[in-house]
């Protein structure tokens, strides 16, 4: 039920010829990329040797997609607009490969495909082959912010794409089979932060064409009316097209589109010129089309178009089944590529006409480059917050709160540009970042009410209870040249883990592409730890992503584990200013210990580790145990056994290490930040034990330090999936790192003292057991241990 059936038409008959013939011209190297490693103008018959060894690819969505693609490339001419597109249908990588080598774009960046017969055979050789191209949409591909290969986070990128971007329009082209992803349904919530005002807009267009794989799609099956109140009941606007024949779907696509940008620009109009007053209603598309339009309709008597066994290759054994390859070969040939290319292999001139020029064309548009359009942050000396710390582990200090005031003035010095928000799942004031609200807002296009707290339609703090729209929005953002933080609780960035996996990809790739513009590092700040959830229980408990971050590779992986404030700072400075990394901090928001000033802190940092000589008891002397530690709560733990230790057995001598950048504990040639094993034998010592407290599981510290010397003398003590709503103290014990556990494995370990040590053992044992008895018996930890501090 198209809603624009009874328009007046927007194309001549010669358009929709010319628009015909370049859709054609896209369908066939979209087919060539699939099959053929030669003869890619069909000059001969084709044969099996000019079929590829290994058929791979999607044919499925593709023609819908480059469907889209001509009519956007319409509109930008006509109306000079200034758009990208974003694949979301997972694997339609030869379509968006096809518009952009026709556009021109493609031969530019890479001059090895020319515009040309050699170069459109180079086209074809290269997809989803050896040293070629993926068959999704993905970071070689020019025009792309969007990685097609995880299906969920087109809607939340485009949406971050057009945050204070207020002159861009992203299509976001919505598979079906993506649309039952729990992302992507989340996603479309994302019109109730979009600000006419001062954003871009996104025209989402729900491509349905029926199935998956192998089975139908929910969508796809779905009336209709049903789709229109799923999506006017998220707040849009919807606009049906549907059909088979391409001179009815070209007329009434191209009257939509139209109706569509104009309802756009009129509500910026509007909103720019009288004020925001309230959330527009959003247009959005629903294109019904056939699965593998325009290709083989029958098979060996099996229907092949309109249904499932058209998503990939739908002609399959070609090469050695002749009756396919002649069905290949007449199916190529209804493109009539003789219309569309010339005999050199060129684009015909009245066909290269109908492309935008420059940097309009969707395949060279900067923001699809972001680091082409980036501004510098400006960011405020981290030494305004500082704490000055008159002596180590005495003074107590919320730790995320001068990171919330430095973002506070972030959010001021950068007003000029409005390049920074901060996006955290409702979260903001629990981690203790409050003090942006001094100066920004959260973000809410729906209705404002007087019990409302720093919420305006003029916000940029962007709160919703989605880490996955939350950091899929921030994605955006650095992708078209912005900055910002993702901020959640320690356990729930575990919901967008594969996000994560996926940026680090684009990252790592981008890095190899000389002609992709760095773009800002995706800042990820954990906090509410597994360590201190004292109200909540075992579902708040786990350090997971960084593992997850841990396994990318150092050209783009960085993990900090500050263990106060004024580390946190310097940290904080360095990933603003930062690019093309993945940076995972990670320290808790609750009360604790600070032991570094300001200077002390940046030499710390910057060296990734230090030995606490104020720690320490060796007196320059060799220890006979090392006590290591990453974290804020295990740096505690650990500081507090050197402590006991040097009270109760101070002829034990004892090294405290604190290292506060993972990755260095990597050898160099794994990481760039890893150390030579030089200094990581003058921290660590070559022979004497090491006891190891570790902020997440203990599993990641014995693979970071592989190949070091001798790693069977260290013993990590870490989170063991042990967990409940307790108390701060009880949380280390039932882990088995508290300072006792950590005391008795130092005494254990250190041989040389070992007639010294089986009453402390003793002793450590009966504090644990007065513990157990204490916490449950008064809820709250012993005054010994909540209120201990350094003492000489």
């Amino acid at each position: 039920m198209p809603i624009l059936e009874n328009a007046a038409p927007t194309l001549s008959l010669d358009q929709i010829s010319k628009m015909q013939k370049y859709w054609n011209a896209t369908n066939y190297l979209t087919v060539g990329q699939i099959y053929l490693q030669d003869n890619p103008l069909l000059k001969e018959p084709l044969k099996p040797e000019h079929i590829k060894p290994r058929l791979l690819g999607h044919w499925g969505t593709s023609t819908g997609l480059s469907f889209i693609y001509v009519h956007m490339n319409r509109l930008i001419k006509e109306k000079n607009a200034d758009m990208i597109y974003l694949a979301g249908p997972g694997h339609g990588g030869p379509a968006i490969l096809a518009n952009v080598y026709l556009e021109g774009t493609y031969s530019e960046i890479y001059p090895d495909i020319s515009q040309d017969e050699e170069g459109m055979r180079k086209l074809f050789r290269q997809f989803s082959s050896p040293g070629g191209v993926p068959s999704h949409v993905s970071v070689p591909t020019p025009g792309s912010i969007h990685e097609g290969g995880e299906l969920g986070y087109v809607l939340s990128h485009a949406f971050g794409a057009v945050f204070d971007n207020p002159d861009l329009i992203a299509v976001a082209v919505v598979g079906d089979g993506e649309a039952e992803t729990a992302p992507l349904e989340g996603a479309w919530k994302s019109i109730k932060f979009l600000n006419p005002a001062r954003d871009g807009a996104v025209l989402p267009i729900l491509h349905l064409n029926g199935y998956k794989i192998s089975g139908p799609t929910v969508l796809g099956r779905d009336w209709d009316e049903n789709i229109q109140k799923l999506l006017e009941g998220h707040g849009y606007e919807v606009f049906f097209v549907e059909g088979e024949d391409p001179t009815r779907v070209h007329q009434s696509f191209a009257q939509t589109l139209d109706a569509c940008y104009e309802k756009i620009r009129n509500y910026q109009k509007d909103a720019r010129t009288n004020g925001f007053k309230e959330r527009p209603h959003w247009p959005a598309i629903v294109l019904r089309t056939p699965k593998g339009w325009t290709g083989p309709k029958v098979v060996d008597g099996i229907k092949i178009e309109g249904t499932f066994r058209s998503h990939q290759v739908p002609v399959s054994g070609v090469k050695t089944n002749l009756a396919h390859l002649k069905i290949l070969e007449d199916w190529m040939h209804t493109y009539k590529p003789e219309e569309c290319f010339d005999k050199k292999g060129r684009l015909v001139p009245e066909l290269a006409e109908m492309a935008p020029k420059g940097d309009r064309r969707m395949g060279a548009n900067p923001h699809a480059n972001g680091g082409k359009l980036r501004v510098e942050l400006k960011v405020p000396s981290y030494y305004d917050y500082a704490m000055k710390i008159d002596k180590p582990a005495t003074q107590f200090r919320e730790s995320t709160r001068p990171l919330g005031e430095m973002m506070r003035d972030i959010y001021k010095q950068n007003a000029d540009q409005h390049n920074f928000r901060l996006f955290c799942p409702d979260e903001t004031n629990s981690n203790r970042l409050g003090a942006i609200f001094e100066v920004e807002n959260r973000c809410s296009v729906e209705r404002v009410i007087s019990d409302d707290d720093h919420v305006s339609p003029d916000g940029r703090v962007m709160e919703v209870l989605s880490e996955h729209l939350c950091q899929g929005w921030l994605e955006g953002m650095l992708l078209t040249g912005r900055h910002g933080v993702f901020a959640t609780y320690e356990a729930f960035a575990m919901v967008s883990d594969s996000m994560t996996v996926q940026h680090s990809k684009w990252l790592q790739e981008s890095i190899r592409l000389p002609w992709r513009a760095p773009i800002s590092s995706l800042n990820i700040l954990l906090t509410s730890t597994c360590w201190r959830n004292d109200h909540n229980g075992f579902s708040h408990q786990g350090p997971g992503l960084i593992d997850t971050v841990l396994s990318k590779k150092g050209t783009v992986a960085r993990i900090y584990l500050p263990p106060d404030s004024n580390c946190l700072l310097s940290i904080a400075d360095h990933c603003f200013k930062s690019r093309n990394y993945v940076n995972l901090i990670v320290i808790d928001k609750q009360n604790h210990l600070q032991y570094l000033n300001m200077d002390d802190a940046v030499d710390h940092c910057n060296r990734g580790l230090s030995t606490w000589d104020w720690a320490s008891n060796t007196e320059s002397l060799e220890p006979d145990v090392v006590l290591a530690c990453a974290g804020d709560v295990p740096t505690l733990e650990t500081l507090a056994a050197a402590h006991w230790l040097r009270h109760h057995i101070p002829e034990l001598k004892v090294r405290v290490v604190n290292v506060v950048d993972l990755m260095t504990l990597y050898p160099p040639y794994f990481h760039p930040h890893g150390m030579s094993e030089e200094i990581f034998v003058s921290h660590f010592t070559e022979d004497k034990p090491v006891v190891f407290a570790f902020h997440g599981y203990q599993r990641a510290i014995h693979e970071l330090i592989h190949g070091r010397t001798d790693t069977s003398r260290f013993h990590v003590r870490g989170f063991l999936e042990e967990g409940t709503t307790t108390t701060p103290f009880d949380m280390v014990v039932l882990n088995g790192m508290s300072r006792y556990h950590l005391a008795i494995e130092a005494m254990k370990r250190a041989t040389r003292v070992q007639n010294l040590v089986p009453p402390l053992i003793e002793e450590c044992n009966d504090i644990l057991t007065r513990h157990h008895t204490y916490v449950r018996n008064h809820l709250e930890d012993m005054a010994e241990v909540r209120d201990w501090t350094w003492t000489d």
